[in-house]
């Protein structure tokens, strides 16, 4: 489904952090990740344009490209995105590089704490900077940040 993507259309997606949810014996509880360094997480991406038929328009999407999930996001979650460094960003978009960079990122390349279960919730504003604020979890309410 993606040969043609990954022979033409790469791309590069940056994003501040990213979440993923843990099951929790009350529920799922979201944990933010985000460099530790502070630079943006940049994921490695597809991109490509479709014709929607109903709508006669052209729709340009992108997928990221998830792998296995390392040691450390490997405690929460079983993939995290592929998360490229500098270096390897123009060899990604040039299609110089292949399977060999879509792999997990080093174990301390992330940091993640809990927040807010409202950031499932289709009513939060996407732009509510209180959603990867730190929330308190589990017993006696210490939040527990996994650095």
């Amino acid at each position: 489904m993606f040969r043609g993507a990954f022979q033409r259309t790469r791309c590069l997606i940056p994003a501040s952090g990213y979440y993923e949810w843990h099951d929790a014996p009350d529920g799922k509880q979201p944990f933010y990740f985000t460099r530790r360094d502070g630079t943006p997480v940049t994921i490695a991406g597809l991109w490509d344009e479709w014709r929607a038929r109903q709508a006669g328009e052209t729709i340009r999407s992108c997928a990221m490209i998830i792998t296995e999930a390392n040691e450390f996001v490997g405690e929460l979650h079983d993939r995290m995105p592929v998360i490229l460094e500098p270096e390897q960003f123009e060899a990604w978009l040039a299609g110089a590089a292949g399977l060999d960079l879509l792999k997990p990122a080093g174990n301390d390349v992330l940091q993640c704490w809990p927040v807010s279960r409202r950031v499932s919730s289709s009513r939060a504003p996407h732009d509510d900077p209180s959603l990867i604020e730190a929330v308190a979890v589990g017993a006696g309410g210490d939040v527990q940040l996994l650095v």
